[in-house]
């Protein structure tokens, strides 16, 4: 059975363009981006890794680091860094896992036999402080990924895991939220003093807790 929401992060140890890693060790009390792409020099990867090198200050802001991985070995990861930085303005400014025995692969299911028999989807992992998966996404090779969507769905996941509240459709900072149904309203009371909006008994509205 593959890796489900909930379930801890297989650990492993890596040879990354920054070092080698212990992937426990470097999440640390923190939260992970784990991201895959199917193969260097190819140009739906090279436009998402640099744009996430962009946005890397985003990521910075909110606890979390990024980390990729692909099947290429080190030598092909550092040498497609300045075709990245020559075309995308931002060469890769956080560790990309070399995987050519494709040993992470494999742990995370990150290859799919009916789409890539030997390459890595685009995959994404986000991981919490206690190593367990918290959310993942999966694209097929010519789908570029929405990194945006990504940092959101961070904001939702931080908030929710702090406060009773579950976030609803397009939600962003800032927005109501939505009191999880296991709080009763003698509950909510004491957690949401000032009250809230209640369009019916199993959807009210809050403002956003701080």
């Amino acid at each position: 059975m593959g890796l489900r929401l909930g379930d801890i992060a297989p650990d492993f140890t890596a040879e990354t363009t920054e070092g080698t890693i212990r992937f426990h060790e470097y999440i640390g009390d923190g939260w992970v981006v784990l991201f895959s792409h199917p193969k260097d020099f190819t140009p739906v990867c090279t436009t998402e890794l640099g744009y996430m090198a962009r946005i890397k200050p985003e990521f910075d802001k909110r606890g979390v680091k990024i980390i990729g991985l692909s099947v290429d070995p080190l030598g092909s990861h550092r040498e497609w860094s300045n075709d990245i930085k020559e075309t995308q303005g931002t060469a890769p400014n956080y560790p990309l896992i070399a995987d050519p025995d494709r040993k992470v692969a494999d742990l995370y299911d990150m290859i799919h036999p009916n789409a890539l028999d030997t390459l890595t989807v685009r995959s994404v992992f986000v991981i919490g402080p206690d190593k367990k998966v918290k959310l993942m996404l999966t694209y097929p090779a010519s789908t570029g990924r929405n990194f945006d969507e990504i940092l959101r769905a961070i904001d939702s996941l931080q908030l929710t895991s702090k406060h009773s509240v579950a976030t609803p459709v397009n939600w962003k900072q800032g927005d109501d939220c939505i009191i999880v149904p296991a709080l009763s309203d003698e509950q909510a009371k004491e957690k949401f003093p000032g009250g809230w909006k209640a369009l019916k008994p199993y959807l009210r509205l809050v403002p956003q807790p701080k």
